[in-house]
């Protein structure tokens, strides 16, 4: 009777833990979800927030255009390498090019929000040459990881379609190997 009772509880103990570590886990993959959406939610606002920006006049607007163009070419790049890195192993040493990137991106995207709020429009008139330099040679950089892996994969699809052609021609050929070599076989099976 007390095997029984030990048994049991056992089980039941063996019960209790699968439903907390169920439950653990469920919550941390809620809250992951939670805060990755929170996250999207957040750069979604800011790049409406840098779009309605961008159509103001003067350096505060091209402050905003700078820091729109900066992100949509990294973030570009990031996706078209992220999404061939499974299949190809050298885009993954270009992800770790463009993390290095990021970082350098991310300070300058730090110092222009910064000047967005900078009340003397004369110094940041003056900054916006450097700015622009500097915005272009990183975008630059992300342009050009993001167009190599495209016509990477380009490639690939073009040689593999190629190949495939051949492969078709052969088996097509080897389908066709029964047609008479005769002409007027032939003119006597097209009439049949």
């Amino acid at each position: 009777m007390e095997a029984v009772a030990g048994v049991i509880a056992l089980v039941f103990l063996l019960l209790v833990a699968a439903g907390t570590v169920a439950a653990v886990r469920t919550v941390r993959a809620v809250r992951r979800g939670v805060e990755r959406t929170g996250a999207q939610a957040r750069r979604m606002v800011e790049e409406t927030t840098l779009r309605a920006r961008r159509a103001q006049p003067g350096a505060a607007g091209e402050v905003a255009a700078l820091r729109l163009r900066l992100r949509t070419s990294v973030v570009a790049t990031r996706e078209a390498l992220e999404s061939g890195a499974s299949a190809d192993p050298s885009l993954k040493e270009a992800l770790g090019l463009l993390e290095r990137l990021r970082h350098h991106a991310h300070a300058l995207d730090d110092e222009l929000r910064t000047l967005e709020r900078e009340p003397d429009r004369a110094r940041l008139a003056a900054r916006l040459p450097e700015l622009r330099e500097r915005t272009s040679r990183l975008t630059h950089s992300a342009d050009s990881l993001r167009w190599a892996a495209q016509d990477r994969a380009r490639r690939h699809a073009d040689d593999d379609l190629t190949a495939l052609g051949r492969q078709i021609e052969v088996e097509a050929a080897a389908l066709r190997h029964w047609l008479p070599a005769e002409p007027e076989d032939r003119a006597r099976l097209d009439r049949t």
